[in-house]
């Protein structure tokens, strides 16, 4: 079933303790988040301390996109100074899911534009991210809003 664009309002909020368990429901609703999150009752503690250290830095947002008062989409931005290019900031997205329930209907687009107008308030003079390259509908995706894969991406997991 194709599903059809719907204009949406939305609006979007740095994200509250309370928003932590819809967030984690959107992060294990997909073939790679059901096996690398624990989304149970009571959620792991966890998560409630990592959206603790999140909220306490001025570096990060946790962002929600919300359709009235129902979350539907979540991102993570981070921001990094650098040394290189001389002494920039660059944002970095992470976490970025929309609810099953309205995917195609343009809440991730919306998402990654409010995140780029962000860096760009921030200063930050590159966004960067990852996609798992497991999910190539992803990284088309991605390609779509204008990135591009400059660098090839390496990871040690500990």
């Amino acid at each position: 079933m194709r599903r059809i664009h719907l204009e949406r309002e939305l609006h979007f909020r740095e994200a509250v303790e309370r928003d932590v368990d819809r967030i984690v429901e959107m992060l294990a609703d997909d073939v790679l988040g059901s096996i690398r999150e624990r989304y149970e009752h009571p959620l792991p503690e966890s998560y409630i301390q990592a959206f603790k250290a999140i909220d306490s830095d001025p570096n990060n947002e946790l962002v929600v996109a919300c359709d009235g008062e129902k979350v539907v989409g979540v991102q993570q931005i981070t921001f990094t100074p650098y040394l290189t290019h001389q002494g920039g900031w660059r944002a970095t997205i992470e976490g970025v899911r929309t609810s099953a329930s309205v995917r195609g209907e343009g809440v991730g687009t919306k998402l990654i534009q409010w995140a780029i107008a962000r860096a760009e308030e921030r200063g930050c003079h590159l966004i960067q991210l990852t996609t798992d390259k497991q999910r190539p509908d992803a990284l088309r995706f991605y390609e779509r809003l204008g990135f591009n894969a400059t660098h090839e991406g390496l990871k040690l997991k500990l």
